[in-house]
C-alpha cells in the first residue's frame, strides 16, 4: 500500500493523525535524509507493518540505500539499547551502571551515514520506546554536533505522529469491523 492510500485509510475518529501525518512528513527544518530517516526508523519502532512498509517505499525514493539502511539500523539498536537503559535508570541500582553491558552495538559507530542524522533516528526511536536516558544521551549528542531544539522538535514530532498512526492501525486490524 502507498503512503497516500495507506494515510487515506485512518478512519475518521483520527483524523488529527491522518493531517499530523501529512505535515510532519513534509516539515521544514529536517533535511530529507534527517526527515525520511527519522520516518523509517520510528515506523520500524511503532512496530505496524503496514505502515512500516509504507514508509519505507516512500523514504526508498528520497534516501541514499546507505542512509536508508542507517535509519533500519537505529532503530534496530536501540531497539535493544533502549530496553538495557532503560532498565538500568528504572531499577535505581547504581551497581548496574558500573557493569559492562557485554551487548555488541557496532551499529552506532558503523552505520556509514552522517553521525548527527544516526543519532537524530536514535533519539526519536527511544522517545518511542521510553527510554529517558536514550532520548537525553542522544538529544545532547546531537545538540552538541549542531541541531538546534527545533530541529530535535521535528524529529520528535514525526515519532509521535507515526507511533499514534500505527496504534490506530492496529486497533483497526483488530476491530471486530476488519475481520
Amino acid at each position: 500500500m502507498t503512503l497516500e492510500a495507506l494515510t487515506a485509510s485512518i478512519p475518521d475518529y483520527a483524523k488529527d493523525l491522518k493531517i499530523n501525518l501529512s505535515n510532519v512528513l513534509s516539515q521544514e527544518g529536517l533535511t530529507k535524509q534527517q526527515l525520511w530517516g527519522t520516518a523509517v526508523a520510528c515506523a520500524i519502532a511503532a512496530r505496524n507493518s503496514q505502515l512500516a512498509g509504507a514508509i519505507l517505499a516512500e523514504a526508498a525514493k528520497e534516501m541514499t540505500p546507505v542512509a536508508l539502511n542507517a535509519a533500519k539500523s537505529a532503530a534496530a539498536i536501540m531497539g535493544m539499547n533502549n530496553i538495557y537503559y532503560r532498565f538500568q535508570h528504572l531499577v535505581q541500582n547504581e551497581k548496574y551502571a558500573t557493569l559492562p553491558a557485554r551487548l555488541r552495538m557496532q551499529a552506532i559507530r558503523m552505520h556509514g551515514s552522517d553521525p548527527v542524522d544516526f543519532e537524530l533516528w536514535c533519539a526519536a526511536v527511544s522517545a518511542i520506546n521510553g527510554c529517558g536516558a536514550c532520548v537525553a544521551s542522544h538529544e545532547r549528542v546531537v545538540r552538541e554536533k549542531g541541531l538546534t531544539e527545533e530541529t530535535v522538535q521535528a524529529a520528535i514530532r514525526i515519532a509521535s505522529v507515526v507511533h499514534a498512526v500505527a496504534a490506530v492501525l492496529d486497533a483497526e486490524a483488530a476491530s471486530p469491523a476488519a475481520v
